[in-house]
């Protein structure tokens, strides 16, 4: 693993998006930490209530040590995975912290009131929407019902009602905060091995798309060579060349698959292409007839150009090779066909090209998926295998209208 990948594990620190910038998403420390403040801190305030009281030692100790179950219960409450925990023991933490809320309310008076708040907050965490919103409500008017009995005045009363309901919303509020924070975190690492593995299959299946086509020409002039030599030494010579130029191609398309810039032309590809087989001694018949073509969509149909002509050398024995491409209302349709097809062959072709996640034909119906376009396949009883591809023109691209481009190669 690299540093970088390493540091996208890391679960703590400032959060990277896959660009490998900084985002402003809080460590979950952080969130953690300033949800504990917030809880201390009203916690502190009703222990500054009761001991401004002038209680007993006793009493002192008796509402310290409820304070501390409501907050210990309220931690409980406020962890991410509370309310996933099975509905018996949400039920009786709910009913314990009840029960710390509102007995020390009869003994210390509206002092303890502020505790109220932490139960309204954890019926909203705990609870469904139906059930803890009409708490919530009922809990902020038990408060204000019972400060008015105790001979509070009404704005007094009002007072209790709305503090009681302000700290169940921030607790709410903040642990519902700090569990989303928790949960990005956690997928972070998810995405950064998402990420990491479909560039994996990226370089993968460009590799192979890139390199196939080139290192079958290189083997077939290769061979050529190797017959030429004895009895054609300046063929051979002009050959070696283009092997040469072949295996400086293939560096290239490399570096390309490593930098993500792969854009490629339909046509350049067709003349290589057509150059390559004819000096094998393979009849072509090109047809070229479409105008400029935006350049995903020129890369896609150069990579299957290449593709299919590649399957056709490595498996069918082909002396006749056809390549016609055309536009008709918004499509670009590449038709590839080879005559000297094994059947079995042709199926397992077939079969990887309903395979997006094969290599081969996969690749490519993969490519072309993702552009919205298609891939066909089809042996003929003539022993001819034909290979389509079709795929949508840009809608606000505009092309010129040239007349169509034969060659005949033979």
């Amino acid at each position: 693993m690299n540093s970088r990948e390493q540091h996208l594990n890391e679960p703590e620190g400032p959060a990277l998006n896959l660009s490998g910038e900084v985002s402003d998403v809080p460590a979950p420390r952080l969130a953690r930490a300033v949800l504990l403040a917030v809880m201390a801190g009203y916690s502190l305030v009703t222990a500054v209530n009761l001991l401004g009281e002038r209680l007993t030692p006793v009493e002192n100790c008796v509402g310290l040590s409820a304070l501390l179950a409501v907050f210990g219960l309220q931690i409980v409450h406020s962890r991410p995975p509370a309310r996933q925990s099975p509905y018996w023991h949400r039920a009786t933490t709910l009913l314990l912290q009840g029960i710390f809320c509102f007995v020390p309310l009869a003994l210390f008076g509206i002092a303890w009131g502020a505790m109220g708040g932490f139960l309204a907050g954890s019926v909203l965490l705990l609870l469904p929407g139906r059930a803890a919103w009409p708490l919530y409500g009922a809990i902020g008017l038990f408060l204000f019902t019972y400060s008015a009995l105790e001979g509070s005045s009404v704005l007094d009363s009002v007072y209790a009602m709305e503090a009681t309901l302000v700290t169940g919303l921030v607790v709410f509020g903040l642990s519902s905060l700090t569990g989303l924070v928790t949960r990005l975190h956690a997928h972070r690492a998810d995405l950064a091995r998402l990420a990491v593995a479909s560039e994996r299959v990226r370089f993968s299946r460009d590799l192979h798309d890139l390199l196939g086509y080139n290192l079958s020409a290189i083997t077939l002039k290769t061979e050529l060579v190797r017959r030429l030599v004895p009895d054609m030494p300046e063929a051979a010579q002009n050959e070696i060349e283009s092997v040469l130029a072949l295996s400086r191609q293939s560096l290239a398309d490399v570096r390309k698959v490593a930098t993500g810039y792969r854009n490629m032309s339909l046509i350049e590809e067709t003349a290589v292409t057509c150059s390559m087989l004819e000096s094998v001694g393979i009849e072509v018949e090109t047809a070229i007839d479409v105008g400029p073509i935006p350049s995903q969509i020129d890369t896609v149909l150069a990579t299957v150009l290449r593709e299919g002509v590649t399957n056709a050398l490595r498996h069918s024995r082909v002396h006749h090779c056809t390549i016609r491409c055309g536009e008709e209302n918004g499509m670009v349709t590449l038709s590839i066909a080879n005559d000297g097809v094994d059947p079995g062959e042709a199926a397992r072709e077939s079969q990887q090209a309903d395979d997006p996640g094969g290599s081969g034909l996969g690749n490519l119906t993969h490519r072309l998926t993702r552009v919205g376009g298609s891939l066909t396949t089809h042996l003929g009883d003539d022993g001819w295998f034909r290979m389509v591809a079709r795929a949508p023109l840009a809608p606000h691209a505009s092309r010129p209208s040239p007349g169509p481009t034969e060659n005949r190669l033979k």
